[in-house]
């Protein structure tokens, strides 16, 4: 056998990257991208809720948002589990979990995804932005 070639190695983690224009509509567009890439994963539901958030706050609170604004999905999938990202284009404020009152129409996306991710994380400046959520779990695609 070649020893560059060893079979029992672990595998690479998987990884998808996909630019989207900064419309509204999007958030749809990035809902089946994610359920078709992962459409086997136990806990899509978890993923796709995240994905839909972290789209959402970007649209809501950057650049990307406006007109002939961008931003960008990454979805990786290796043995730990399952990551979604959205890098935006930046904007005023820093991204923060809150608890919203119980009246408050918005204000739960990061808090939400702190409930049913087992972390998340951001990083970047008012140029720009990637905030993402970790899943962990087994999971063979």
């Amino acid at each position: 056998m070649s020893p560059l070639l060893n079979l029992e190695a672990e595998p690479a983690p998987l990884r998808w990257r996909r630019s989207f224009p900064g419309g509204p509509e999007q958030a749809r567009v990035v809902r089946r991208f994610v359920g078709c890439l992962l459409a086997d994963c136990p806990y899509l539901d978890d993923v796709l809720l995240a994905a839909d958030e972290l789209v959402v706050n970007a649209l809501r609170h950057t650049r990307s948002g406006r007109c002939g604004g961008r931003f960008a999905v990454e979805l990786a999938h290796g043995r730990d589990g399952v990551r979604v990202a959205v890098t935006d284009q930046g904007g005023p404020g820093e991204p923060v979990c809150r608890e919203a009152g119980d009246l408050d129409e918005s204000g739960r996306g990061l808090h939400t995804i702190a409930l049913i991710a087992a972390s998340w994380a951001w990083d970047g400046d008012d140029r720009g932005r990637t905030v993402s959520a970790m899943f962990a779990g087994e999971w063979s695609a």
